[in-house]
């Protein structure tokens, strides 16, 4: 039986289909939640939102930062009424299946895999890079780090979810205590002058002291504005393992964002103040090199430096997890290859563990290039942005009675102004990097065909999101009888 009677499968699953497909319930709160949404950001802070300042200025970065906060702000709200709705690990998917269909629910996966494989594979780099600049065992930024990150962190994963929140959640804590002892530190040198000392390009429209790049800059700055919050709407990927998730849900979403909000003002603001916007433009160990402004390091600097190593391993970390909850929801329901979603004794979705695990390692180990891959996944993450907030606004407009244990404030007004802030930041990556565009397209045109060819006439009506959509569904045949 399948959600579409038009393209029948050609087999029912077995009895026990969702019995083998079936994670922990129950093993994490409000608080755990909270530390897995700002997980999948913090590493943001320590590194690649300083780029933006080559793009835009203090001040163009400062306007992207502020716009693409409010985006996500936006968002998250929309997100914690749709998870108080359908509560399972399909999260953005689940979502989009109920109000555009199967077409939006695959698009709108298809686009948040591309964002939590790529990310990974590019912070397995970023922590090779810290490993080597700290040089830890004498080890040197290639292929056996990256090989370690994965091996090492997939295994906790698969070892148990409850085991994996707590450990993420003291790695989390120790990224977010450094932050704030280095706030405290910069903010002693703060020198308002530094802010605006990255040269103006005199034939760019607008351009000034605070925009040095014109008003163009702000547009193209919109990607690294993202960096301060990217990965934040992974949070409702946890519903199914979550206790009375149509309360936690958008508890722990709006606590992540309060938090996140926070630490993007005070690292933003005391690193470019302590040592200026210009010498910040290029570094790839930004907070660090805002606290030895002569090369020569220090108490701080150095506990800072290992603290951005934490806060790597803490995004890697819950990224390999909402991946693969991702994975999991859109195989159970046979959007993918149904053995993706299979589960182990402890309940945790192996396979769709180590394929993304071995994907993300294959690209990192070939290539390197870990800004690219960011990119990427920014591109993916646009996407992903668009469909929920669109998600949101049409079930509000065809299902204004669905019950919502929790309704966002503003309704499709603050989803609306997610969903055009959504498509300029996707427009702005073809700004930053053509190519990293061009590869998620041709990824997803692969996906498309695949889907269009094969798994639309495949999907499994008991998956939870496809119960939800085809009940709405008949609802709305009743209503119309």
């Amino acid at each position: 039986m399948t959600v579409e009677s038009s393209s029948p499968s050609p087999a029912e699953p077995a009895d026990d289909y969702l019995e083998r497909r079936t994670l922990r319930r129950g093993s994490a709160g409000w608080l755990l939640l909270t530390g897995l949404g700002v997980a999948y950001v913090v590493s943001g802070d320590y590194s690649g939102w300083n780029f933006g300042l080559a793009e835009g200025g203090f001040g163009g970065l400062a306007i992207a930062m502020a716009l693409m906060g409010v985006m996500y702000a936006c968002m998250v709200f929309s997100l914690a009424e749709l998870s108080s709705v359908l509560p399972t690990a399909g999260g953005g998917y689940g979502f989009a299946r109920r109000a555009l269909g199967p077409w939006g629910g695959f698009l709108t996966g298809t686009a948040i895999l591309i964002e939590y494989i790529l990310a990974p594979a590019a912070i397995s780099i970023f922590i090779g890079d810290y490993v080597e600049s700290l040089g830890l065992f004498g080890l040197t930024s290639g292929w056996p780090v990256y090989l370690a990150c994965f091996v090492i962190f997939i295994g906790i994963h698969l070892w148990g979810v409850g085991e994996a929140l707590r450990f993420s959640f003291v790695v989390t804590g120790i990224a977010v205590a450094a932050l704030l002892v280095f706030a405290v530190g910069a903010f002693m040198d703060f020198d308002a002058s530094k802010l605006n000392d990255i040269p103006v390009e005199a034939d760019a429209f607008g351009a000034n002291s605070w925009l040095p790049m014109g008003l163009l800059g702000i547009w193209a700055a919109f990607p690294f504005g993202m960096w301060f919050f990217l990965g934040v709407e992974g949070v409702p990927l946890a519903a199914e393992e979550t206790k009375d998730p149509a309360r936690t849900l958008p508890r722990a979403i709006r606590w992540s964002m309060a938090i996140l909000v926070v630490l993007a003002l005070l690292t933003f603001f005391a690193s470019a103040g302590a040592r200026g916007a210009n010498a910040l433009q290029d570094a790839g160990n930004p907070l660090v090199e805002a606290l030895q402004p002569d090369g020569e390091a220090t108490a701080l600097s150095r506990v800072v430096n290992y603290a951005g190593l934490a806060g790597l391993v803490a995004s890697f970390f819950s990224l390999i997890y909402a991946g693969s909850r991702q994975l999991f929801a859109l195989s159970r329901a046979g959007y993918l290859p149904r053995f993706l979603s299979l589960t182990s004794s402890r309940k945790a979705p192996y396979l769709g563990l180590l394929v993304p695990g071995a994907i993300g390692f294959g690209l990192a180990a070939a290539t390197g290039d870990g800004a690219r891959m960011l990119n990427v996944a920014v591109f993916g993450a646009t996407i992903s942005y668009a469909l929920m907030s669109l998600s949101h606004i049409v079930l509000r407009r065809r299902e204004p009675g669905l019950e919502r244990p929790y309704r966002t404030p503003g309704g499709v007004l603050t989803s609306s102004v997610a969903l055009v802030l959504a498509c300029a930041a996707l427009v702005a990556t073809f700004l930053v990097d053509v190519t990293a565009a061009l590869i998620a397209l041709a990824v997803y045109v692969v996906a498309i065909a695949y889907f269009g060819m094969y798994s639309r006439k495949h999907l499994v009506a008991r998956a939870p999101e496809e119960e939800f959509a085809a009940l709405a569904a008949a609802e709305a045949e009743l209503a119309r009888d």
